[in-house]
């Protein structure tokens, strides 16, 4: 292969530090123990430290990524963008605001980034949308980029009004309407970094990788007709899967270079089709290619495989290329050199951000000297070895119609909650001493039974009707399910940022998945001896544990979410014989594994829906099972949600108004449902009066005709990350409102 113009680059890097800096420094900022000052200084070397990791590793081009919060609420905030319920707010206190709440101001929503596990916070345009930017906090960050690593190494990043716009809420304002709004603003600001000496300027827009993408044809066409007038070098980066019907048109943009992820989800059955773009439409010659081929999803080294993808475009007279990453190597944990128990056959195969960025270097140097059979070997494949499972196994015994006169017996607006309870210092230090070896079994279950007792009779004090055990000993509810089954590694160090301080250790399948004994018995017989409640018994859907896990990538996706709905199941009924009456398999991700084509959803849908019922199915009639979902769109897949054939539905409802609860009731869902009634990520203690507020409207909508006995009162989603100061009087406040609502429904009957 002769030589060729092959540079590096890179289009996200872990934001949180490696060693969770991030994370500390904005929860000491919050509880007010860290001035702003000392947590922009923290946010600044954070960012340092990342710039010079990766322009050391020999990257040519390194993306300045970084944020406090979230990078779309940064973009949020620089455009000037901040609901008017915000307008008394300026300054941090407003960015803040916008992604916690504050009093009298809900927070903005929040929604899962495109298919990841990665949460953004949902703009909100109105017709009297008008940005009003404010550029200095981003430019002064460019600013910085320049002096630690060079101008010509330090490349701006910036969310492109496509994708901004396309993934907020509009009222009264078309999309396109609101794009052109905006191009003054970006326009300004790519007039700043002109100024400033970029060499070049990465304009992120992974909304052409969705459905409709070729619907947006006119909007680009306008968009960066007016951004050619900058001057500027500009990279068009997509990622996260390729860009379809889009892609004839858009490598005629008039940008000079465009970024493309060659390689979509780890395990895929279908794969990402760009290499086949590129082969039918071709690339244009004066346009360097940005070649994601360094999986940006997935903890394990490509070996070959980038270099062979880099090859491959080269014989295809592509000449100028930059090896890249996928996606924004976010998503990856910091660096395996901070591993020190991991298994060593596993971990010689295992490649965190750090060491993604010199398998970028190392595929730039190897592409050129690779032969044809070399090439040929290296392109991605994968398998799918699913065993034959018996039909019979996917089916509860009875119909839901059934079912429900045989499980507990409940009033009007019966009461619960999710599932977690704030995870206190003690118990974490009991956890860690107890991991460490510091804290024998029998003291740290003495811990843990404590914690517990005090959940359930304040449950029971403040008159909640089915009761949660609290999770003290689950650090996370994929971690915790992943560390007691074969098949999975695990981490020290591997966190991954979920939103703004809320971080996971995602565990790594590297094996087979099977479990080899009870999971969560133990912790439900000792809540339930204490209350003649029920208490609910907790797990995690198998597709969740599998979104929210690196994947192994040797065999499909679905292959090994049976595995892990087959251990769920074995779980399921070893709970229903130690009494439990009520089981909660929750599946929050159960819609970012979606496609991103709606072509594609179809054969996801099947084998994630048959997951939930493969695990569950095995429960008798009398066993209530409830689900929940939370913090992504999924109006779009109710018949998905209904063929779960959960008894109760719980979802995420405060942020997002009552669009889930509508369509619920619009499609005729039958079975309960229990909607969020407050927002667990803020701090604020909701009034009674907002709850029943609430409840009033989900009456309103006519879900389930307005039969109240099969609505359910709830919070949003767990609440391991509040204090029991703001979970007790929030608790109080929601029964209150439940009791509210039960006399009225009571004297209006």
């Amino acid at each position: 292969m002769a030589s060729s113009s092959i540079t590096t680059g890179t289009i996200g890097f872990p934001r949180i530090g490696p060693n969770r800096e991030m994370k500390k420094a904005l929860e000491s900022y919050w509880k007010k123990q860290l001035s702003l000052d000392e947590l922009l200084k923290v946010n600044d070397q954070t960012e340092k430290d990342a710039w010079q990791l990766q322009s050391k590793a020999g990257i040519s081009k390194v993306g300045l990524d970084g944020t406090l919060y979230d990078q779309v609420l940064d973009w949020i905030f620089a455009l000037g963008l901040a609901p008017a319920r915000f307008a008394k707010l300026s300054g941090y206190d407003l960015y803040f605001a916008m992604a916690r709440g504050t009093e009298g101001a809900v927070a903005l929503d929040m929604s899962k980034f495109f298919d990841t596990n990665y949460h953004y916070m949902v703009p909100e345009f109105s017709e009297s949308s008008q940005p009003k930017p404010d550029f200095e906090s981003y430019l002064n960050k460019v600013k910085r980029g320049q002096e630690i690593i060079g101008k010509e190494s330090a490349i701006p990043i910036i969310i492109g009004p496509n994708t901004l716009v396309g993934l907020s809420k509009k009222e009264g304002v078309s999309r396109s309407d609101m794009v052109k709004r905006l191009l003054p603003a970006y326009s300004q600001v790519l007039k700043e970094l002109k100024s400033l000496g970029v060499p070049e300027v990465q304009i992120h827009e992974p909304i052409l990788t969705i459905a409709d993408a070729a619907s947006l044809e006119s909007d680009f066409a306008t968009t960066f007709a007016e951004f050619e007038k900058s001057g500027l070098y500009i990279n068009l980066v997509t990622y996260y899967d390729d860009i379809g019907a889009a892609y004839p048109w858009t490598v005629k943009l008039p940008v000079q270079a465009i970024s493309l992820d060659f390689l979509g989800v780890p395990g895929s059955a279908v794969a990402s089709k760009t290499l086949d773009l590129v082969e039918k439409h071709g690339f244009p010659s004066e346009k360097r290619l940005g070649a994601g081929v360094v999986d940006g999803r997935s903890v394990w080294s490509d070996g070959i495989v980038p270099a062979a993808l880099v090859a491959s475009l080269h014989k295809k007279g592509i000449k100028n290329i930059s090896v890249q990453s996928s996606v924004s190597l976010q998503h990856l944990p910091y660096d395996k050199e901070l591993e020190k128990n991991v298994e060593a056959s596993i971990a010689g195969r295992l490649s965190f951000a750090t060491q993604k960025l010199h398998e970028i270097v190392k595929a730039a140097k190897d592409a050129p000297t690779l032969k044809e059979d070399q090439i040929k070997a290296g392109l991605p494949d994968v398998g799918n070895p699913v065993s034959d499972i018996e039909k019979s196994k996917f089916s509860r015994s009875a119909k839901f119609a059934d079912r429900i006169t045989q499980q507990i017996k409940t009033h009007a607006f019966p009461t619960s909650s999710i599932g977690s309870f704030p995870q206190t210092p003690a118990i974490r230090r009991a956890r860690l001493a107890h991991k460490k070896g510091q804290l024998s079994d029998a003291d740290y279950e003495k811990e843990v039974n404590e914690y517990m007792t005090y959940a359930i009779k304040e449950q029971e004090r403040i008159g909640v009707d089915v009761l949660v055990h609290g999770e003290p000993e689950r650090s996370d509810m994929v971690e915790y399910f992943g560390q007691r089954m074969e098949g999975f590694v695990f981490t020290e160090h591997g966190w991954v940022q979920s939103y703004g301080s809320r971080y996971v250790r995602p565990p790594i399948i590297h094996g087979d998945v099977s479990r080899p004994h009870a999971m969560t018995t133990k912790e439900f017989q000792y809540a339930q001896s204490l209350t003649q409640k029920p208490v609910k018994g907790m797990l995690t859907g198998p597709v969740t544990i599998l979104n929210w896990s690196f994947p192994r990538k040797d065999i499909t996706r679905q292959a090994q979410a049976f595995q892990l709905a087959l251990a769920i199941r074995e779980e399921v009924g070893d709970l229903e014989k130690a009494g439990c009456k009520v089981i909660q398999v929750d599946e929050p991700a159960l819609r970012e594994g979606l496609p991103l084509k709606q072509d594609r959803w179809e054969s996801y849908l099947e084998w994630a829906v048959d997951s939930f019922r493969l695990s569950t199915a095995v429960a008798q009639p009398h066993t209530q099972i409830v689900t929940h979902l939370c913090y992504s769109d999924f109006q779009d897949i109710l018949k998905a949600i209904d063929n779960l054939d959960a008894d109760v539905l719980t979802i995420e409802n405060s942020r997002s108004g009552n669009e889930m609860i509508v369509a619920l009731a619009k499609y005729g869902y039958k079975k309960d449902v229990g909607p969020g009634v407050y927002d667990v990520h803020s701090p604020v203690v909701p009034s009674v009066e907002f709850m029943v507020e609430k409840l009033q409207s989900y009456m309103d909508s006519k879900i389930l005709n307005s039969k109240s006995e099969h609505i359910w009162v709830n919070p949003d989603c767990g609440l391991k990350t509040r204090d029991w100061k703001e979970v007790i009087p929030s608790l109080e406040n929601m029964v209150k409102a439940a009791a509210t609502m039960r006399a009225q429904v009571g004297a209006s009957a």
